[in-house]
């Protein structure tokens, strides 16, 4: 995390973790409001009492830091983004005395995006992404300068824009349902070599086929057989690069394929080469 201040009580943070979860004892001092914009990845975060909901590539997430202690998980394990957040007993005054007549009131803001505990997310929002964009790419000798146009930018569009009365959410999924489709991950991980139907893994892990479906999509982002699909062949492209010695029939069987010509089939629609010509690239 790299840290800037930009106006007195005004803090921007680039976020950049490689990790599948972390453990925050974060308790705020003081009265905040966070913007969090996700570039890459995606974040798990509490939507209601013992329920989850995630954060994904485009979309921002508003809060008080009320739900910010306990297990953050990211399932892609990454979480790229910037955050912006505010001290408010400190930013409302130096907004208006950096910025003459600015029109934000910052703490009405505040009130429209936070209306209970939990976070507020906004989804895939064009203007936000491009108020965003910008910021991940600043030479240095204008980076503080810009980053003040660009956080008054965003308050300007945050509060002009207009919220219907029940904002729509995505869906989210309780306790017991994550952790029944991440322990169906797990597995998948651990017997990538074996094939299961997906009523097969619904009916182990106790948790009916649609639910499942939705749940592992919502988690992990993608379906289980586009994830599985691309986790397979990404095992199956160090094998081929790093051990030699072994036959791309071989490799095939490791990643749970009978035939070698489907293996090199599905091999060349996630990586764009065949096995062989993938081989060949690291000679």
């Amino acid at each position: 995390m790299h840290f800037y201040e930009v106006f007195p009580g005004v803090m921007l943070a680039y976020n950049d973790f490689h990790m599948r979860c972390y453990q925050s004892d974060f308790k705020p001092g003081a009265d905040v409001f966070c913007i969090d914009h996700c570039r890459e990845g995606r974040l798990e975060y509490p939507a209601a009492q013992n329920a989850y909901s995630y954060v994904e590539a485009g979309d921002l997430k508003l809060d008080r830091r009320l739900t910010h202690r306990g297990l953050f998980e990211m399932p892609l394990s990454h979480y790229h983004g910037a955050m912006i957040s505010f001290d408010m007993g400190i930013a409302c005054a130096s907004l208006h005395q950096e910025i003459k007549d600015f029109p934000v009131d910052l703490r009405a803001l505040q009130k429209k995006y936070c209306r209970d505990v939990y976070p507020t997310v906004l989804h895939g929002e064009r203007s936000i992404e491009y108020i965003f964009a910008e910021l991940y790419g600043v030479p240095e000798k204008i980076r503080l300068p810009y980053f003040k146009i660009k956080v008054l930018e965003l308050l300007l569009y945050l509060d002009a824009l207009e919220l219907p009365e029940n904002l729509e959410e995505k869906p989210y999924f309780y306790k017991s349902q994550v952790e029944k489709v991440k322990a169906l991950q797990r597995f998948l991980l651990e017997h990538m070599e074996e094939s299961y139907t997906q009523e097969a893994l619904s009916a182990q892990f106790d948790i009916p086929l649609t639910s499942m479906k939705q749940c592992f999509k919502t988690v992990f982002g993608t379906t289980i057989g586009d994830w599985l699909l691309t986790y397979r062949m990404n095992q199956a492209a160090v094998l081929l690069k790093t051990d030699r010695e072994i036959s791309v029939a071989e490799v095939a069987g490791r990643v749970g394929y009978d035939s070698p010509s489907k293996f090199a089939l599905a091999f060349r629609r996630v990586m764009g080469l065949s096995p062989s010509e993938y081989r060949r690239r690291f000679l």
